[in-house]
């Protein structure tokens, strides 16, 4: 993560020195760069029998991630990534903050961009917004004995759950830095709309306001 922002910083004094090409009509371009997913949480109640007020909490997780891009236009292109599911931690909040991890869960939340660069194909800094169609997936539901004392205290039985995938939409703010005609580098904020529910094994509900948001700081190259 250091690296990229050295890279970043390095950009404005190499732009001098270089004629830069940025995306343009009928251009692949790949880059490679660490996100981090950062879900900005408002959570439902667990339904009764839980304490009123028992809620949740999840923390971030960055992965590394390699992002394709096509431009169709010199200022409209097409992007999607490829990568690793983020792992989250699930924690009690509410009336259980301090209960500790309740669970964990995996989640992949495929994107499709459509995207506006704004300025000129040789411009160096080139600055752009998008619009993405988010399919958000979850695998690899586990809960935890906290959880089980949580929803089914003096059962015995573990609680497991699962949490629903959803489509939503994601908007999407960068700036490019163009350090040659081949190498450039970029910094993304990614703002997803989601809002899911969790099914627990005993029957209980929570509805969960994720909304999360990813930071990108990445590498790249035009084909």
């Amino acid at each position: 993560m250091k690296a990229i922002v050295k890279v970043l910083a390095m950009a404005a004094a190499l732009a001098c020195a270089s004629t830069a090409s940025a995306q343009s009509a009928g251009q692949f371009t790949a880059k490679f760069g660490l996100n981090q997913l950062t879900p900005k949480v408002e959570s439902g109640d667990i339904s009764a029998p839980a304490l009123p007020g028992s809620k949740g909490d999840v923390d971030s997780d960055i992965q590394p991630v390699l992002i394709l891009a096509y431009g169709l236009t010199d200022n409209i292109s097409l992007e999607t990534a490829l990568g690793t599911p983020y792992k989250h931690k699930i924690y009690g909040a509410g009336a259980i903050a301090g209960t500790g991890e309740l669970g964990t869960v995996e989640a992949l939340p495929a994107t499709l961009f459509a995207q506006y660069r704004f300025g000129a194909p040789n411009s160096t800094f080139r600055p752009f917004v998008g619009l993405g169609a988010t399919y958000a997936y979850f695998m690899k539901e586990r809960g935890s004995a906290k959880m089980t004392a949580v929803t089914n205290p003096g059962r015995g039985v573990p609680t497991t759950f699962s949490i629903d995938n959803k489509f939503t939409y994601t908007v999407q703010a960068g700036m490019a830095v163009n350090f040659n005609e081949k190498w450039f580098a970029d910094v993304t904020v990614n703002k997803a709309r989601l809002r899911t529910d969790v099914h627990f094994s005993t029957g209980q509900t929570q509805h969960m306001k994720l909304d999360p948001v990813s930071v990108i700081l990445a590498v790249g190259y035009k084909f």
